[in-house]
């Protein structure tokens, strides 16, 4: 069983990156992270990202890719820049409000998904869609999530957020297992249902391992069913000093095995 590395979403440490994005992507080297997704629209060209990957040693295990990136006229630049910093994960993290009422508005963006993934694939690069809560809210007899993923081609990325899909009151594992080899990038981002209880965004406010996330189940799952190529960690909440709570997720982590 191959050991899956271990990488940071850059959105955790957003504020300290537009500061200083070499001094950020140094201190999240040293930390131990083998890698970084980048997140939103580039703040810096891909040669100068590229090469402060390489200074820090780090790797890109994926990019959040704003919808709007990959139309017609914006998909070129998107693949341009995703080559620079050596990608080959095109992520997209939510889709604007209004393209998905419907069940059936989900089904058509699954169309549009697997369109991409053809395009993205004559470049070595595949896509993939990174879930919040609301996929998980039933609606019409099913829930946006299976409606979406059912549709996709396999080799579309189901980038699982656990804590987001934890808070929208989701199964995780048992998504997981209906979907196995699917969650090649999959983000490690802890939440507790307890702490949550009167307040849901309070419930992101543990750190990874004083959650309630089935951590050591997970881990099985992926590593030896998940096909996953990439853990990535994910703090959101401001319980914290964004880089000491990414640090101390990692050192979590590490004592997990990982």
């Amino acid at each position: 069983m191959a050991r899956i590395p271990l990488g940071l979403e850059l959105y955790s440490v957003r504020h300290d990156l537009d500061r200083d994005a070499l001094g950020t992507l140094k201190a999240v080297a040293a930390m131990g992270y083998e890698g970084v997704e980048f997140a939103g629209p580039p703040k810096h060209s891909g040669k100068d990202l590229g090469e402060m990957l390489k200074k820090t040693g780090l790797v890109c295990c994926g990019w959040h890719t704003p919808f709007n990136l990959v139309q017609d006229d914006t998909l070129a630049a998107t693949i341009e820049l995703n080559k620079a910093v050596g990608n080959t994960h095109v992520i997209i993290p939510g889709l604007p409000g209004h393209l998905v009422q419907t069940l059936a508005d989900w089904a058509k963006m699954a169309d549009f998904f697997n369109r991409l993934a053809e395009k993205l694939a004559a470049h070595g690069m595949v896509t993939g869609y990174h879930n919040h809560h609301t996929e998980f809210i039933a609606k019409e007899g099913s829930t946006p999530w299976d409606t979406f993923f059912g549709k996709l081609r396999m080799d579309v990325v189901m980038q699982m957020d656990v804590g987001n899909a934890l808070r929208g009151g989701a199964d995780v594992m048992g998504i997981l297992r209906r979907y196995p080899g699917r969650c090649q990038t999959i983000h490690l981002k802890p939440y507790s249902p307890r702490a949550g209880k009167d307040n849901p965004e309070a419930g992101f406010k543990p750190l990874i391992g004083a959650d309630e996330i089935p951590w050591q189940e997970l881990f099985t799952f992926c590593e030896i069913k998940g096909k996953t190529a990439w853990y990535i960690v994910e703090y959101e909440s401001d319980a914290y000093p964004p880089l000491e709570a990414v640090g101390r997720c990692l050192k979590a982590l590490k004592a997990m095995g990982r």
